[in-house]
């Protein structure tokens, strides 16, 4: 804001600054660039100084400025008069930041300048202009991805409108806001998981689109960049079946109703859910999903019919809307250190799929896979003798113990054949690097480049 009003006097933003007693440093990246997401929240001389400047009266700036009336422990007292002003990052004071669409911008002030909002991911298409505005927090160029050839996103974004008014009648114990982030987690989750995915085309096209038409030697960045544009229609699209009743339904038949049993792998919810959104074969591969969001919401679903009249606590297991910690996914920002980070690492930048063998890539998911098989059978086994249900389990165990370290052993050979120092994957199995490599040598491991 007090750049906006520095430009309308023709004057330079630090030439305005002076006028508040400023209680910290600028919010910057860790290159040094300025975060764009940067936030000042002002004391109550601060805010009438610049009113004043504004020519405007406060209670009109209360209306546009959402953090206008917010205030910080690092600020003097209300009846302090002399301004003071302090810098926050916008996503901690009022919610996520985007880039505003400059076309508009121009349009309205005749300014070509770059401005930010306070905007969801819900309402991150400019349908005018046909772009999908980025979140302002990472240290990236772009302040927009291009749309315009994708009219599926803009059309989620109207869609979503009736999904927001359905959870606010549905009464179901979440607002917009929890099913949207539930349904986020869950799509997020599958695209962290579609790169093995031999059938889905849907997403690496759109991806390739909002690339600018193919991402080429640039494609783990634009993955990160273009998750949240290319996967917004399938969000609002699981969004829309979480809240329906009927869906709901499909849960409490795959669970056996009052007669409890195992969530099948081909349960009815999971093979609609997928019709829903496009990827009929999708329904296996999500319900085998056990550790992620979607079977979470499930469980809270059955458990809430189950335990019927006992009143919801929201953030807890019994609430299906609840996303854990584990389960929220990790911002564009967050990605973009971890992949600057990586590539400084010798070997770290290569592709997993480009880097390690079909063969290699379909041994360890298989053994992972009747890892899981197997500790989900050990479930059902401890009825009877103490001996016997002992024998069953340790031997259970045993065998799912095997079955972990032969696949963590061909993921570490894999990692340094694929260029990953040796020391670093010692790091990540917490075992000596001397240990770790006879361990690897034995298991016929790193290859000889010589």
């Amino acid at each position: 804001m007090i750049g906006r009003v520095a430009v309308s006097y023709g004057l330079e933003t630090s030439s305005l600054r002076p006028g508040w007693k400023w209680r910290s440093q600028q919010p910057r990246h860790e290159s040094g660039a300025p975060r764009a997401d940067a936030e000042v929240l002002f004391n109550a001389g601060g805010r009438r100084l610049l009113a004043q400047l504004c020519g405007v009266d406060e209670h009109v700036l209360a209306r546009a400025l959402p953090s206008w009336n917010l205030e910080d422990a690092r600020l003097p007292a209300e009846q302090d008069e002399a301004p003071a002003a302090v810098w926050r990052i916008g996503g901690a004071v009022a919610g996520p930041v985007a880039y505003g669409c400059r076309l508009c911008t121009v349009r309205r002030t005749g300014a070509d300048l770059p401005v930010v909002r306070y905007m969801p991911l819900w309402f991150r298409v400019c349908i005018r202009h046909g772009r999908w505005l980025l979140d302002a927090e990472a240290d990236q160029p772009f302040e927009y991805l291009d749309v315009r050839n994708l009219p599926e996103v803009a059309a989620a974004q109207r869609r979503w409108a009736g999904v927001a008014r359905r959870a606010v009648r549905a009464g179901a114990g979440a607002g917009p806001e929890q099913v949207f982030a539930l349904a986020g987690a869950v799509v997020s989750r599958w695209w962290d998981q579609a790169l093995g995915w031999e059938r889905e085309t849907v997403w690496p096209r759109r991806l390739h689109q909002v690339a600018g038409g193919d991402a080429g030697p640039e494609f783990e960045w634009w993955r990160i960049v273009g998750r949240d544009t290319v996967v917004f229609p399938e969000v609002v699209a699981v969004a829309e079946a979480l809240l329906d009743p009927a869906m709901a339904e499909l849960v409490w038949m795959d669970s056996g109703g009052e007669r409890p049993r195992l969530l099948p792998a081909d349960g009815l919810f999971c093979r609609r859910l997928g019709e829903r959104v496009g990827r009929e074969w999708l329904g296996p591969l999500a319900a085998a999903d056990h550790g992620g969001p979607l079977i979470a919401w499930m469980g809270g679903i059955v458990r809430r019919r189950r335990t019927a009249g006992r009143p919801l606590v929201p953030g807890y297991a019994d609430d299906p809307w609840w996303v854990r910690r584990e389960h929220q996914p990790v911002s564009m920002a967050g990605q973009l250190r971890v992949l600057g980070k990586e590539k400084r690492a010798p070997g770290s930048g290569r592709m997993w799929r480009s880097t390690v063998s079909a063969e290699q890539r379909m041994l360890i998911t298989e053994t992972i896979e009747t890892a899981e098989e197997q500790l989900l059978q050990l479930r059902g086994v401890q009825t009877g003798p103490t001996a016997d249900v002992a024998r069953r389990l340790l031997r259970g165990l045993g065998h799912s113990a095997g079955l972990i370290e032969n696949a963590w052993k061909r993921t570490a050979v894999a990692a340094v054949n694929g260029g990953v120092p040796l020391e670093e994957v010692a790091q990540w199995v917490d075992m000596p690097v001397e240990v770790l490599q006879k361990m690897l040598m034995t298991s016929g491991g790193r290859e000889d480049s010589g």
